[in-house]
């Protein structure tokens, strides 16, 4: 298949990334769970299908980095297609975009993984916007006031 060497490297690459495991995709092909949340599936023929709050997909579509789902057009999804070897790269920063929403969550300082990826990925200001209410907010435990927490 003509895409397949490309689509093992993001399956290799997105397979590292903590918290992801990957397996069998009900509809064919392989897709990637942070614990239990989708960050995104990759079907044969080089099409990879990501979920995104509506804001953030609509901001991909209007800057021409992704296209409406091929399945459900009128949903939070996008789908890429990975056309040639340098495609790779949008879909691995496509990927790390959902990852995103998840990884703070479980980090010790969520505004310092956030603010690291952000950096790595070259976030725009319109993307960081868009992401960060899925920023817990950090709390010093030691001597707090539970009230104002």
């Amino acid at each position: 298949m003509e895409y397949e060497f490309e689509l093992k490297k993001l399956e290799k690459e997105v397979s590292t990334w903590p918290h992801v495991s990957v397996h069998s995709h009900r509809f064919g092909g392989r897709e990637f769970l942070f614990d239990k949340a989708e960050v995104g599936h990759m079907h044969t023929g080089g099409i990879v299908d990501i979920p995104f709050p509506r804001s953030l997909r609509d901001a991909l579509l209007a800057n021409g980095l992704a296209q409406e789902h091929h399945w459900v057009p009128n949903s939070g999804w996008i789908t890429f297609q990975m056309r040639s070897d340098e495609n790779l790269s949008r879909a691995l920063w496509l990927m790390r975009l959902s990852y995103l929403r998840y990884a703070p969550k479980t980090a010790t300082d969520p505004r310092k993984v956030f603010d690291q990826e952000s950096e790595e990925l070259h976030l725009s200001p319109q993307f960081k916007s868009l992401l960060e209410p899925f920023v817990p907010k950090t709390v010093n435990h030691v001597g707090a006031d539970p009230l104002s927490v």
